[in-house]
C-alpha cells in the first residue's frame, strides 16, 4: 500500500512538473514574411511614383490573391492620410496630392502580417484543473498602406510592432468550478 502511494505521489511530481504535456500553439498571416525586419524591407523598396503596380506582387504585397489585404475606399484614404482640414493641399505628399486630384481612380490597399506564439508554462496539473495557466506569447504585428492609381504606387506607409513579447497569467481559485461559481454569482446579482 505504501508502495502505490509512493509510486503515484513520484508520478503526480514528475508530471506536474512536465511541462512538454501544456498546448502550445500559432497564428501566422505572414505572406512569406518570416520577420517584421523582412516585411519592413520588402516595404521599403515600394517607392512612391516609382514602383508599379504589377512589382508589388514581386515584393510579397499581391494583390490579387486577396490573402491578408484589405481594399481601402478612396474616402477613407483622405481620412488616414491627410491630417488635418486646414493644411493646406500644397504642403501634402506628392503621391497624396495626386490621390486628391484625382479622387475615385485612386485605390489604397491595406496589408496585415503577423505571427503569434502562444507557449503555456507552469505546472501540468495546476493548468489542467483550470486553477493557474500562464501563457508565455511572442511574435510580431506589421501593416503597410499602399495607395495606388492606374498602374503606378502613390504612396506607400508602414507601421506595426517588431518584437511582441507578453506574459498572460490566469488564476481560478475554484479551479475547474470556476466558471460554475461566476455563472452563480451573476444569477445571485440579478
Amino acid at each position: 500500500m505504501q508502495v502505490r502511494l509512493i509510486v503515484c505521489l513520484l508520478a503526480g511530481t514528475v508530471l506536474g512538473a512536465c511541462s512538454s504535456l501544456l498546448p502550445t500553439s500559432s497564428t501566422a498571416a505572414s505572406a512569406g514574411f518570416g520577420s517584421f525586419d523582412e516585411a519592413r524591407l520588402a516595404a521599403e523598396q515600394i517607392l512612391p511614383l516609382t514602383t508599379h503596380f504589377q512589382e508589388l506582387g514581386l515584393l510579397g504585397f499581391d494583390t490579387r490573391q486577396g490573402l491578408n489585404v484589405t481594399l481601402v475606399s478612396y474616402p477613407e484614404i483622405v481620412v488616414r492620410l491627410t491630417p488635418h482640414p486646414g493644411v493646406p493641399i500644397g504642403q501634402l505628399d506628392a503621391g497624396i496630392r495626386h490621390c486628391i486630384e484625382i479622387q475615385m481612380a485612386c485605390r489604397g490597399y491595406l496589408f496585415r502580417f503577423e505571427r503569434e506564439n502562444r507557449e503555456r508554462q507552469g505546472n501540468f496539473f495546476l493548468d489542467f484543473f483550470n486553477v493557474s495557466r500562464t501563457t508565455h506569447l511572442t511574435g510580431w504585428r506589421f501593416e503597410a498602406l499602399i495607395v495606388v492609381s492606374n498602374d503606378m504606387v502613390l504612396f506607400r506607409n508602414y507601421s506595426g510592432q517588431a518584437r511582441i513579447e507578453r506574459v498572460d497569467r490566469q488564476i481560478n481559485p475554484l479551479g475547474p468550478f470556476q466558471p460554475a461559481g461566476e455563472g452563480a454569482g451573476a444569477s445571485l446579482l440579478k
